[in-house]
């Protein structure tokens, strides 16, 4: 139900036509107190009325006039205004710094070839990756957090490798995790005004996921174990992976970014609120 009083989280914004032609908003909202999901709509004419950084993701907002339909389980809205506004990301300095000690790892490639395939690809894409979320929804879902969690699953694997006695090689795991999602650049577009986060959908008529891109790259440079990494990183074919671990085949070095992927989703900095 709808509650006047409430303080909602914004939690995706877009902007459709409808069969009339005209434009309709499609808010999702999540009450602070509770942690319930409201869907909203908004008409043409209260988009019209409203500023579009309200929507910004994880902007806290309070619905001032708007009906509840049990019916189609949404809220028609006419009226919000800002309680606090969200941060869109890491700062530039922040960016700087993170892909800085991005780079001290491609160093740790012992590899030269491999190193200075890592390199370019970061030095060409440069700004795209450092701009970046590492996901729509799911974690580090901000400005910058590509960066972040690359980095996070960077520290991971260094304590990962440590005890492993030399049983795996260090430059192929490095590389698997800087080169995991790297493929988000393209699928992802980041609107750098309100944050909003959504498809490529160019990428996607070309590409079936980020993971397929990685895979691509660095089998056609002959870096197959590391393709193999990020095929599998998802875990299961369900939840996007090339291939799957449960497979009884799946060599035992291909679990390794898998593990320090879902390390990093799970406890890294999840969304904007935690750098708040």
């Amino acid at each position: 139900m709808l509650d006047l009083h409430a303080i909602y989280e914004v939690i995706t914004f877009s902007i459709g036509d409808t069969k009339a032609g005209s434009k309709m908003g499609k808010l999702q909202v999540k009450n602070i107190e509770d942690g319930t999901v409201l869907n909203c709509i908004l008409w043409e004419e209260t988009l019209n009325r409203l500023d579009s950084k309200l929507f910004r993701t994880n902007n806290q907002i309070r619905i001032n006039a708007g009906t509840y339909n049990e019916k189609y389980n949404n809220c028609l809205i006419s009226d919000i205004s800002l309680v606090k506004e969200a941060k869109l990301g890491l700062s530039s300095e922040q960016r700087d710094e993170l892909f800085s000690k991005i780079m001290n790892y491609v160093n740790k490639i012992n590899d030269k070839k491999l190193a200075e395939f890592v390199s370019s690809l970061l030095f060409e894409y440069e700004e795209q990756f450092k701009k970046t979320p590492a996901a729509k929804l799911m974690h580090h879902n901000y400005i910058g957090g590509l960066l972040e969690h690359t980095l996070e699953c960077l520290d991971f694997a260094d304590i990962i490798l440590s005890k492993c006695n030399n049983k795996i090689n260090p430059d192929i795991v490095y590389a698997a995790c800087i080169l995991h999602d790297f493929g988000k650049i393209f699928e992802y577009v980041v609107d750098e005004e309100t944050g909003l986060i959504e498809y490529n959908e160019e990428f996607r008529k070309d590409w079936r996921t980020h993971s397929q891109w990685g895979f691509s790259i660095c089998m056609n440079n002959g870096f197959k174990d590391i393709a193999k990494m990020i095929a599998a990183h998802h875990g299961r074919t369900d939840w996007g992976a090339l291939i799957d671990l449960n497979d009884k085949d799946a060599e035992p070095f291909m679990y390794i970014i898998h593990h320090i992927d879902d390390l990093s989703a799970k406890f890294g900095k999840i969304s904007i609120t935690d750098i708040n």
